[in-house]
């Protein structure tokens, strides 16, 4: 039932998603069909170019979807953030089943068949569109399938780099640990992939009786579909990128990203309402892009214009840098080298800051009278730690902070930093690396440990801008210096709250927040 509610609550934008979800997939396989179905027909052709295509094809396939996504966001053309890097990766999946099922067809077609064309007086072109292509039919439509299918899966990891889809709402829930909001992205796209393989073996079917008995004329009437269908796909691929590319630079406009969890979403809401509000500007939203490195990447190239960052991240992530100094040396560093390296601004901190906490279940704290990291040095030889990809490595990270404080985890695992808080209070983990502003900590009867010898550097919360972005439009720097010192840590703790814990809508509760500062 609260599937349902959320679901006709939410009934435009998951219909938005759905649309957007086909799209990807869809283009995907078009493409994949323009490119496979020729390249598979000339590799019946080219025997010394079947092991390197075919080869290419495999490695492509074996490539975790997830990286092939992050390869490609630094690429010039075919990369960056967004629908079209999604197209890019989606294909390169669904080429290998066509290309290899194209092959296959064509080549197992029966050379008595092939010989019998030939003693008609056939050639090469007649033979192919006349005899091997209707023939290979239901084998190519099989491969179709099977590309398309996967297409529509894989399509949901679109939504980690700003490509939309129903992707949006399971990485959505994640962050949120909601399996309501997971289930609303996860049902729908599983939906899609059982109604595309049954529409495409219905047509699969009706295909191979027809194929084996397949009159000279009705012949010609295949050779003109395939070509048409070819064309169409063509043109449908170069017309969605020529769209995606006028889409993604209108005049006045600017695109807000936001990493992967709730908090940067909500600033990332108060910082696009703000600018919507204070400036004829349009805002796109690109949200739970990934971490801190895929923000930043994307900002320095110009597929956002903005996101959210925290001034201790920038300093030991991004710059690389060991933590020094209280919250203005750290501010006035980090925003020297940022305008220095990239030319990119810092602007006004909202006013809280959202360092690490190390957190424990709160029955643990309770039973063993932790409240400091100092207190964990005498369990930690039998506990196992959780933590996100980016803390297991970065300098102000797991290995600084088990020297400064002495210790060393009998185990440690990563995985999302959504999961972590989940995996802590289904006692799967015993200590975790979270955020002081979390809002899931009392939900979760979760506590965060003081860190009693100041290891984790200041972490102030302000928008990052192109500086290029601040030049071109004069009303956006004073809309953001607007939002300067309005958000305690304790405000923005009760926003998260709100999302992760109430499953309040993101954009309702930045603008709640903007209303009551008379924003």
């Amino acid at each position: 039932m609260e599937l349902l509610a959320f679901a006709v609550r939410n009934r435009g934008e998951l219909f938005a998603l759905t649309l957007q979800h086909l799209v990807l997939a869809g283009a995907a396989t078009l493409i994949a069909c323009a490119v496979g179905i020729p390249a598979g027909v000339l590799l019946t052709r080219r025997p010394a170019l079947r092991k390197p295509v075919l080869g290419f094809a495999n490695v492509v396939q074996t490539v975790p979807s997830l990286a092939l996504f992050g390869f490609l966001i630094p690429l010039p053309f075919i990369g960056g953030i967004g629908a079209r890097t999604a197209i890019v990766a989606l294909s390169l999946y669904a080429l290998l089943p066509i290309l290899r099922a194209t092959f296959t067809g064509i080549e197992g077609v029966d050379r008595a068949v092939r010989d019998a064309g030939r003693g008609m007086g056939m050639t090469d072109r007649q033979l192919l569109f006349m005899v091997e292509l209707p023939l290979a039919a239901p084998v190519i439509l099989s491969g179709v399938r099977v590309a398309t299918v996967l297409s529509v899966g894989v399509a949901t990891i679109a939504a980690a780099v700003g490509g939309g889809g129903l992707g949006t709402y399971i990485f959505r829930g994640v962050a949120m640990v909601s399996d309501t909001v997971i289930l609303a992205g996860a049902i729908p796209a599983a939906l899609l992939a059982i109604g595309a393989d049954f529409l495409l073996g219905v047509l699969e079917r009706r295909v191979a009786p027809r194929a084996a008995a397949l009159a000279p004329a009705r012949a010609r009437r295949f050779r003109r579909a395939v070509l048409a269908a070819a064309g169409v796909a063509a043109a449908l691929a170069l017309l969605g990128l020529a769209v995606a590319r006028v889409v993604r630079t209108p005049e006045r406009r600017v695109v807000v990203g936001s990493k992967s969890f709730s908090e940067q979403v909500v600033l990332a809401e108060l910082v696009a309402l703000a600018i919507e509000r204070h400036t004829d500007l349009a805002v796109e939203r690109k949200l739970n892009l990934g971490g801190s490195l895929v923000c930043h990447e994307a900002l320095v190239a110009g597929d956002i214009d903005l996101y959210v960052e925290y001034t201790g991240t920038a300093l030991t992530a991004v710059l690389g840098e060991a933590p020094a100094g209280g919250a203005a040396a750290v501010r006035a560093r980090v925003a020297a080298e940022y305008l220095r390296r990239w030319n990119l601004a810092w602007t006004a901190p909202f006013g809280f800051e959202n360092t690490f906490a190390m957190i424990v279940r709160g029955a643990d704290a309770r039973a063993l009278g932790l409240a400091r990291l100092s207190d964990v040095a005498p369990h930690a030889a039998t506990w196992r730690g959780g933590f996100g990809y980016e803390f297991a490595d970065r300098p102000d990270g797991l290995p600084g902070l088990e020297k400064a404080y002495g210790f060393h985890l009998a185990e440690t695992v990563t995985m999302d930093l959504s999961l972590t808080y989940r995996a802590l209070a289904e006692k799967r983990v015993d200590l975790i690396a979270g955020n002081s502003t979390d809002g899931v900590l009392a939900g979760l009867d979760l506590v965060a440990l003081d860190d009693d010898r100041h290891y984790f550097p200041p972490y102030e919360a302000a928008p990052i801008v192109r500086a290029d972005t601040l030049a071109r439009y004069p009303a956006l720097g004073p809309a953001l210096a607007a939002l300067g010192g309005t958000i305690s840590a304790a405000e923005m703790r009760a926003m998260n709250h709100r999302v992760d814990v109430a499953h309040a809508d993101a954009r309702v509760v930045a603008l709640e927040h903007l209303l009551a500062k008379g924003l």
